[in-house]
């Protein structure tokens, strides 16, 4: 399977995980301030797209860095918000009831997306001298 394949499979994978994420969000309600209402929309569920569109054209080298930027991007921002600091949006504040149970899985499947998508991305930066669509 070719890499911008893989970049394909996991900016759709991503876009699920926080997608349902974001629902839980929602639903429970856990909410977010305006600058990280437009971190997650820009970098989180915008750029990924993009970069997945443009690994499957010449511009696979910057659809590359968008994808690695991007992700680790959400992977940072999922460690600060769900691990670190507490706040609505950490997972220990959150009840594993209703909604917050689908938040408590995707606040874990987030971390292991993206970190796998992180992976994809290094790998990549590492073939930007070889074609991605042959």
């Amino acid at each position: 399977m070719k890499i911008a394949q893989y970049g394909t499979a996991i900016a759709i994978a991503h876009a699920i995980v926080n997608g349902l994420h974001g629902l839980a969000h929602i639903e429970i309600p856990v909410a977010l301030s305006l600058l990280q209402i437009s971190f997650v929309g820009i970098v989180i569920f915008l750029i990924p797209i993009v970069a997945a569109v443009l690994l499957w054209t010449p511009l696979y080298r910057i659809g590359s860095w968008l994808l690695l930027c991007s992700i680790a991007g959400s992977l940072l921002f999922a460690i600060y918000n769900h691990l670190i600091v507490i706040s609505p949006d950490h997972v220990s504040q959150v009840s594993f009831e209703g909604w917050g149970l689908l938040f408590q899985v995707t606040a874990i499947l987030i971390l292991i997306v993206d970190g796998f998508g992180c992976w994809i991305g290094i790998r990549a930066l590492k073939t930007l001298d070889q074609p991605l669509l042959s």
